[in-house]
């Protein structure tokens, strides 16, 4: 299940390819491929390794919190779909 306040990241088998609409991503391991609209939800994607919680993630690409709830439907559904995975708590 998604929890936005914990961390995430890519899962180790999908490859991402920025587009100029947004990025294209792989997984390599279910051969599915999943389509980010803009260029901000890829900045969240792509830094969410690095941030304790989804949440700063989104905050650090520029989306407030009141406007979090699209970003976060999105990257529930990567969950759901095995791109994205939790990370190991540290």
């Amino acid at each position: 299940m998604f929890d936005p306040d914990r961390g995430w990241q890519l899962h180790p088998q999908v490859a991402v390819r920025p587009e100029p609409f947004g990025a294209l991503l792989y997984h390599f391991g279910t051969r599915k491929l999943s389509f980010l609209k803009n260029r901000t939800i890829l900045t969240v994607v792509q830094s969410l390794a690095e941030h304790r919680d989804v949440r700063s993630a989104c905050r650090a690409a520029g989306v407030d919190d009141c406007d979090q709830d699209p970003y976060l439907h999105a990257l529930g559904v990567l969950a759901g779909s095995n791109m994205l995975v939790a990370k190991e708590v540290e």
